[in-house]
């Protein structure tokens, strides 16, 4: 596997990933919508289908691991070089920051017809002045569309469902979804782990949103701060940490068990 084809696959599924998977939760949030309130079904089955549609994509060029915890759960695993790890994870993030501007390109007059909707204006978060910082709102009105953020802002309780979900992911991964050289998602490999996705979030996205990916969410939050959207609210880098560290965590501790107990 060729450098090229590594940055080739992982950017472009990892763009796919983002597009279809931000797409769904836009489609959800955006007032002027057409699937408006569908719902966390909606989003759960989407985030999945979006897995699947990027893994089927990568999976014959880069082996498609489209999420850096998934690299370094590979990598520890020692079915994936270590050298080739600084490049799978920068081609990730850049085809996260493709992937979420795309979202706003497809639905770029949703997104100013919500964001200049005068009750979505009055119904944003106003943490100034409020005594406890701690439990204050800080994500904007569409912020979620690009990155997650807890339900309930608790860092240790936020920080251990990330790194549960991803060691679930992850440890799918390495028991069931391998291709047959251990390096990457195989054809039937890539409809399972979607369907763990799904299941992640039906049954543990409640109190985070589900990151389990790094890129995932530090891309699209990125280019939340950069796109000149009116009253879009603030970007959350408080929180921005957990989705990144969690899931790197969560990678290590089940390629780890793996090693030890698996393998």
């Amino acid at each position: 596997m060729s450098h090229y084809d590594i940055f080739i696959g992982e950017m472009v599924g990892t763009a796919l990933l983002l597009l279809l998977g931000g797409g769904v939760v836009a489609g959800v949030v955006l007032k002027r919508s057409k699937s408006h309130d569908a719902g966390w079904l909606a989003i759960s089955f989407g985030w999945g289908l979006a897995v699947l549609t990027g893994a089927y994509l990568a999976t014959g060029v880069s082996g498609a691991h489209l999420n850096p915890a998934v690299t370094l759960g590979l990598a520890i695993a020692g079915t994936t070089p270590w050298g080739d790890v600084p490049l799978y994870m920068a081609s990730q993030l850049l085809g996260a920051l493709v992937g979420a501007f795309l979202v706003w390109v497809a639905y770029m007059g949703q997104f100013k017809a919500h964001l200049t909707d005068p009750d979505i204006i009055a119904a944003q978060p106003r943490i100034e002045g409020l005594v406890d910082q701690k439990t204050a709102p800080k994500a904007g009105p569409v912020l979620g569309i690009f990155s997650t953020g807890p339900e309930i802002r608790n860092t240790v309780q936020n920080l251990l469902t990330e790194i549960v979900a991803t060691f679930v992911l992850v440890i799918a991964i390495l028991t069931q979804g391998l291709n047959n050289e251990g390096n990457g998602l195989g054809t039937l490999g890539a409809l399972i782990v979607a369907l763990v996705v799904v299941g992640i979030g039906l049954s543990l996205g409640g109190p985070t949103g589900y990151a389990i990916n790094p890129a995932r969410d530090l891309g699209p939050r990125i280019v939340h701060f950069l796109l000149p959207l009116p009253n879009k609210g603030g970007s959350d880098w408080t929180y921005a940490w957990i989705p990144v560290v969690g899931p790197l965590v969560g990678a290590a501790a089940a390629a780890g068990f793996f090693n030890v107990a698996l393998k």
